[in-house]
């Protein structure tokens, strides 16, 4: 039996500003308990910087190299690609493609998706940042 529709657009948000309240009410409380029990004694030795445990030598904040940078966004538009043509691959067989004719639209639609992301990818190789030195 499907379920009515609420006659209050208002009654539609309230699941929203119940978990929005507790999102809330939980991070303030987060951040207060600790501030208002634990101990506040900055000297200078408890303030130094320190990666796990040992004294820093050098820079704390070293400037990367940008192909870093570069090859991890080239890594994050070819994951994004697999989240997009995951689903598309698991409907394309399905019953709605074949129901509705869609099976030539779909493929052309993904056939430019693809072909927009490996003319990105020709660009940055031709440009060098794949080259890992």
């Amino acid at each position: 039996m499907p379920t009515p529709i609420s006659a209050s657009p208002a009654a539609d948000w309230l699941p929203v500003a119940v978990f929005f309240f507790i999102a809330v009410v939980v991070s303030v409380v987060m951040i207060v308990i600790p501030r208002m029990i634990g101990p506040g004694h900055p000297t200078p030795q408890k303030t130094r910087p320190y990666e796990c445990g040992e004294r820093v030598v050098g820079m704390s904040w070293p400037q990367m190299h940008i192909g870093y940078y570069l090859y991890a966004l080239v890594f994050i538009i070819f994951d994004v690609e697999v989240v997009f043509l995951w689903p598309w691959v698991r409907v394309v067989g399905g019953r709605l493609v074949q129901a509705h004719g869609l099976g030539l639209f779909a493929f052309l639609d993904m056939l430019v998706f693809v072909t927009i992301l490996v003319v990105g990818l020709v660009y940055a190789w031709r440009k060098g940042v794949l080259r890992w030195e």
